[in-house]
């Protein structure tokens, strides 16, 4: 009887499952009311005394063998059933997965991005949080200026000298007192203002600037740089500045390109006249020159502006321009192929 009971050790330290069902079937066999172990505890009464201690012995060896074994196979198998769960079938091929799209504004930007620095502009930024002195001081604001007025900025924990920027020529303030001209740069960035959210303005919208400081600078050479990134923006060639006024800039001008009135969207767009206003310019105030320890003596510039917002939304026929910072991924994937 003894040397059956170690066969029986040898073929539970033998046995392997594939499956929890086989795990108790096997644990039934041995463990189980009716099992294996319980027929060997009854047969105890008739074995010699002098085999009772060794007897005894074995059945304990096998009782302890066969509750490792399954112990040990039912964690083994819940393993392998978690994996599964959470891979699901390895076998099968993999899905792919969902491209992402760039949002239409940095599209826009990277664009105005290239094209500048075809013609040799470098990249410049600066903090959206801005002091007094760079958002309006620098630039020629007089002290009473309604650009200052609290309707239009966003003041800090109401301090009158920090403030959310309203225009990123704040960066180009920063730039022009680090760096001697020639100066050749674009700020691109997110500004804030205080104004009522339409389908036509935002609170918040991106801005992108242009500067360009060094000897000789005039206003054609302004006009040539607009004329070049119409045509490679829009493809659009005709321009024209009108007379205007900005604080910095002297003398100041808007400029529209020649959109045309080919469709009735043109008709739209322009209000019947074909023309598009796209941006600000001028050549740089000699005070604001002044402010940034550049001697206007002998430098001159010109600077630009515009909204890059404005600029997707023609670009792209983009009827509200709240549609921008709501991140719908219904309007985001239409722009999965650009």
């Amino acid at each position: 009887m003894i040397q059956k009971i170690k066969e029986h050790i040898a073929a539970v330290e033998a046995f392997n499952a594939k499956s929890q069902e086989e795990v108790e079937q096997f644990r039934i066999k041995y463990l189980g009311k009716k099992g294996l172990l319980n027929i060997f505890f009854a047969e105890f009464k008739n074995v010699p005394n002098d085999q009772k201690k060794e007897f005894g012995q074995t059945i304990n060896q096998l009782k302890t063998k066969a509750t490792e074994k399954v112990a040990s196979l039912k964690v083994s198998l819940s393993s392998d059933d978690d994996t599964k769960g959470i891979y699901g079938d390895l076998t099968r091929p993999g899905e792919p997965f969902e491209l992402g799209s760039r949002h239409p504004i940095s599209i826009v930007k990277n664009k105005i991005i290239d094209i500048f620095s075809r013609i040799g502009f470098n990249v410049s930024e600066g903090p959206e949080i801005e002091d007094d002195w760079h958002n309006f001081t620098a630039l020629n604001l007089p002290e009473y200026h309604p650009a200052r007025d609290m309707q239009d900025t966003f003041f800090i924990e109401k301090d009158p000298d920090v403030l959310l920027r309203t225009h990123t020529s704040s960066v180009q303030v920063r730039y022009m007192e680090n760096n001697k001209p020639p100066i050749r740069t674009i700020s691109p960035g997110r500004v804030y203002r205080n104004e009522a959210i339409s389908a036509r303005s935002h609170c918040f919208f991106h801005q992108v600037e242009g500067l360009y400081v060094d000897k000789g600078v005039s206003f054609a050479d302004l006009k040539q740089t607009l004329q070049y990134f119409t045509t490679e923006m829009f493809g659009k060639s005709k321009i024209r500045l009108r007379p205007s006024y900005f604080p910095f800039t002297e003398p100041s001008a808007e400029v529209d390109v020649y959109w045309g009135l080919e469709t009735e969207t043109d008709y739209k767009m322009t209000k019947g006249t074909g023309w598009l206003e796209i941006m600000g310019c001028g050549m740089v105030d000699p005070n604001v020159l002044k402010n940034c320890n550049i001697d206007p003596k002998i430098y001159s510039g010109f600077a630009f502006g515009m909204g890059i917002d404005r600029i997707a939304l023609l670009l792209h026929q983009i009827p509200d321009i709240r549609m921008f910072s709501e991140n719908d991924i219904r309007f985001l994937e239409q722009f999965k192929s650009l």
